[in-house]
């Protein structure tokens, strides 16, 4: 069973995990009553003292998260013919077993112990991103029980899988997907090697449009090495600093419960977190759910200290996304701070290994993986699933190589408190053009950092975000974030060359070589078509073979279905999302949002009401 959460008639799909007993489930238990390891699925753990091993604790958490469900299950009862199958509802299923409920009771016996031939197909959008696909297997009846419904008696049978579903995936289609996609790698990658080649041949014909196509592909192939080479930093179960996250929240009244509880429900020390949410005046329902989930957790979890950790402020006017974060860092009482966007949810162990890279006196901020948690909406959240996979686990990983990562992003980030402090009145102050800058505030203090100390990536520390599911909502956020990276470019420009230089020279590289891109393909797809007569088959197969560069690389690392959408994304930026740069060009210095409510966005929406009235009034027609 999807959970669905309608926006404006968009049906946003969302897995649903199971609700624990306990609201924080996650926290480690001040009292010792119980540990992490008494999940379910605990008795597959073996030795005592595990829990120390994080990598085997996380393995475990994986594998007894249950998901609610609702699709078909066949249970063979007599024998393995499917004529003589019974046909069950799944209500939840894990990585290692599976509950469904019998409308008759009495269709069918099954004895507890013996194993049933069962198979089913797990829609998209029901566990993560992977595990759509059909099954086919044997499972022991572990329990039955009866259950009272509004429509009368319903059998229940608790099934557990003759092997985990990650097991058995990959030598069903995992094990396929990894050998093709690296396959395909391998010759794609090869194959723009040659054309390279080629390119330095055919160089004296025309030089400059040669030697982009030569930048071009090296900057990309490059990335994608030190991405391969990346290794994250290893958790030391020792090493747990003071941590305080920060959620500013603006009328985000549908997300930002769950938010909260997945920032408070953190494996991590309970005297070592606090969580603060500002809210900017929000217009909608925000602070009451706020109030209401702060409740519920001071209500069932007293002994986890959550009155002295769980903390809420509202701003006495709206002052902007920075005036919020800032106001977080000021209540802030540890010397980390990480910054959650309101509708970005945390997985438990996210703060134990976001805080690893501190270890190192010179990392002045880091930032987190974000997956798209909406990615089975429709296709506009499908293009995003795997370009935000790819610009963390590829882009973010090859920077944090040289341990200079130009963007530590707004869902999930952590920096050093006195860093914030120290630069908190030029952030607050920015002006670029004359213009306030009310967006970009991540890459803008990314900049400040940068300037002194390091940033990294750490790939294991994971949150999930909603994406934009309406296309003009997309684009209008595509086109902010176009802006502020032009902005904050030429920011960093001037002090990224004290950097690693192969870093800095590729930093450069990154700048021109996007900016120049609408230029290029005009050249390529009109001015040599129409002038010369020639069709674009050499640029036509560039472009392809980079777009199949994303989608196997997602295919080999996530090993989904939504691979194919690299390659859809790829088109859609090379015929829309690449046009918005040179618009950008000349409205970088814009400070409107576009998809809320900013002062700066009031103002200009009052501006082109009055501007329409004018003309109007000039042209005497009706106001």
């Amino acid at each position: 069973m999807f959970k669905r959460k309608k926006n404006k008639q968009i049906v946003e799909i969302l897995s649903v995990p199971k609700t624990d007993r306990r609201t924080l489930s996650h926290v480690p238990d001040p009292e010792k009553i119980r540990v992490t390891s008494d999940r379910r699925g605990s008795k597959q753990a073996g030795a005592e003292g595990r829990e120390a091993e994080s990598d085997f604790v996380a393995k475990l958490q994986l594998q007894s998260l249950r998901y609610m469900v609702d699709f078909d299950v066949w249970i063979a009862v007599n024998g393995r013919s499917r004529k003589k199958s019974v046909k069950a509802r799944a209500v939840d299923i894990s990585s290692t077993g599976l509950l469904v409920e019998l409308d008759d009771p009495s269709e069918g016996r099954f004895r507890e112990g013996f194993p049933y031939p069962i198979r089913f197909e797990i829609p998209p959008g029901t566990m993560p991103e992977g595990f759509e696909s059909k099954v086919s297997m044997e499972a022991a009846v572990i329990r039955t029980f009866i259950v009272q419904t509004d429509d009368g008696e319903r059998l229940r049978i608790a099934f557990e899988f003759a092997k985990p579903l990650p097991s058995y995936f990959q030598k069903k289609r995992w094990g396929y997907s990894i050998y093709m996609a690296s396959g395909f790698l391998f010759i794609a990658v090869a194959i723009i090697m040659l054309m390279r080649v080629e390119s330095i041949l055919y160089f004296k014909y025309n030089a400059l449009l040669y030697l982009y196509s030569i930048i071009a592909a090296a900057f990309l192939l490059t990335r994608y090495l030190f991405g391969a080479l990346y290794r994250e930093v290893p958790v030391d179960p020792l090493y747990t600093p003071g941590v305080s996250i920060i959620i500013p929240c603006f009328n985000e009244e549908e997300w930002i419960q769950r938010t909260i509880l997945s920032c408070i429900n953190q494996d991590y020390p309970i005297d070592k977190l606090e969580v603060i949410v500002v809210d900017d005046r929000s217009t909608d329902k925000s602070v009451e759910q706020i109030e209401k989930v702060i409740a519920l957790v001071h209500q069932e979890a007293e002994r986890y200290s959550t009155k002295e950790r769980l903390k809420m402020f509202v701003l006495p006017e709206n002052g902007g996304k920075r005036v919020a974060l800032v106001k977080g860092v000021e209540m802030a009482r540890h010397n980390l701070v990480v910054f959650v966007d309101s509708d970005s949810f945390l997985e438990p162990t996210a703060i134990k290994n976001l805080v690893q890279p501190f270890q190192d006196p010179k990392m002045g901020g880091v930032a987190g993986r974000t997956d798209v948690e909406n990615k089975y909406t429709n296709s506009v959240t499908k293009l995003q699933t795997v370009r935000y996979y790819i610009a963390f686990r590829i882009m973010k990983a090859a920077e944090s190589w040289f341990d200079s990562v130009t963007c530590l992003s707004g869902p999930l980030s952590c920096y050093r408190k006195e860093l914030i402090v120290k630069h908190t009145d030029a952030w607050l102050n920015q002006k670029f053009l004359g213009q306030p800058a009310t967006f970009g505030d991540d890459r803008s203090m990314t900049n400040f950092i940068l300037q002194t100390h390091r940033t990294g990536y750490q790939d294991s520390a994971i949150c999930s975000t909603i994406v934009p599911s309406k296309m003009k909502v997309f684009l209008k956020q595509q086109m902010r974030w176009k802006r502020s990276w032009l902005r904050e470019s030429l920011r960093a420009g001037f002090f990224i060359w004290r950097k690693e230089p192969f870093m800095a020279l590729f930093f450069y590289i990154g700048v021109i070589v996007p900016i120049a891109a609408p230029v290029i393909v005009l050249h390529n797809l009109v001015y040599v078509p129409l002038v010369h007569r020639i069709f674009p088959g050499t640029f036509l197969m560039g472009l392809l073979l980079m777009a199949l560069l994303m989608s196997f690389a997602h295919l080999l690392f996530r090993k989904s279905k939504l691979w194919i959408f690299g390659l859809v994304f790829c088109v859609f930026y090379e015929l829309v999302l690449l046009w918005q740069m040179p618009v950008a060009w000349v409205t970088f210095w814009k400070s409107t949002w576009g998809t809320r409510e900013t002062p700066q966005d009031i103002e200009a929406k009052n501006k082109k009401e009055a501007r329409k009235r004018k003309s109007k009034k000039e042209s005497g027609l009706p106001l």
